[in-house]
């Protein structure tokens, strides 16, 4: 991925990456990648909310986790541990840590429900706990290497108080909270890697305009004056709209990538 030096950019993906990540490289179907990452961020939500993270700590694992997955393909590493890894690396860098076992019996309590299964309490010496702990801390290494150790992650919601404040639109009833919704819910797609949050802001008005029937400032192009681009914006919108309409396999293997059919 392109290093975003000194700035206060979020790193980006080349073209190259784009049009043939590595995931796709291995026979793995645009459709599959796509629910996958939408699977592994899920799983850092629901993790986040049985941790009582707060909510910055899940959107950097989520950029992270859609970050990991330009560098290195679903068919070498499994969902469920680069999601726990993303988290482990998260609670860190946001400064709100949580004990390994908390993330442990976390992860393997959704591993579990994941497979329909009765999770029980991992014993601390056991096997299995120390299988997850192992992969969870190796992850954490393999995710740093894989991103050249450049984790800074910028998100649109300081963006999105400040725009909605200059358009006045923080007055309007639900609308600031419609627009969040969008952000947080973009983690779940590759417009966090794509675009820097400057324009994953605007996005969210646009679109909380769209749905809320809202007249949003026709006599200038409002979104330049935030250094976003009117085409990059609706790029967002459609990838948040291509998440709402899907709806993810029962089937879909998140623990063992050896398994994901071409």
């Amino acid at each position: 991925m392109e290093s975003a030096g000194l700035s206060l950019l979020n790193t980006q993906p080349t073209l190259a990456q784009l049009d043939s990540s590595p995931s796709r490289i291995d026979g793995v179907s645009s459709d599959l990648e796509r629910c996958l990452r939408i699977a592994g961020t899920q799983l850092i939500n629901s993790a986040s909310i049985l941790l009582q993270l707060p909510q910055v700590a899940s959107s950097t694992a989520q950029v992270l986790f859609q970050r990991f997955f330009f560098c290195a393909s679903l068919k070498d590493h499994s969902v469920l541990k680069v999601a726990s890894a993303c988290l482990f690396l998260s609670t860190k860098l946001e400064e709100c840590p949580r004990m390994n076992r908390d993330l442990i019996n976390v992860f393997h309590y959704i591993a579990e429900s994941h497979q329909k299964r009765i999770s029980k309490p991992l014993d601390i010496y056991g096997t299995r706990y120390n299988k997850i702990k192992n992969d969870m801390i190796d992850g954490e290494m393999r995710l740093l290497v894989a991103l050249g150790f450049n984790v800074q992650v910028q998100h649109p919601h300081g963006f999105l108080v400040n725009y909605l404040q200059s358009l006045d639109l923080a007055r309007i009833d639900g609308f600031v909270q419609k627009a969040w919704n969008y952000l947080n819910d973009s983690g779940q797609t590759i417009a966090v890697v794509l675009f820097q949050p400057s324009t994953i802001a605007v996005a969210a008005i646009l679109y909380a305009a769209e749905n809320l029937n809202v007249t949003l400032p026709q006599s200038t192009a409002w979104w330049q004056i935030f250094d976003a681009s009117l085409s990059d914006a609706k790029v967002v919108i459609g990838l948040l709209q291509k998440l709402y309409e899907t709806t993810l396999p029962k089937s879909l293997n998140i623990e063992d990538a050896t398994l994901l059919p071409k």
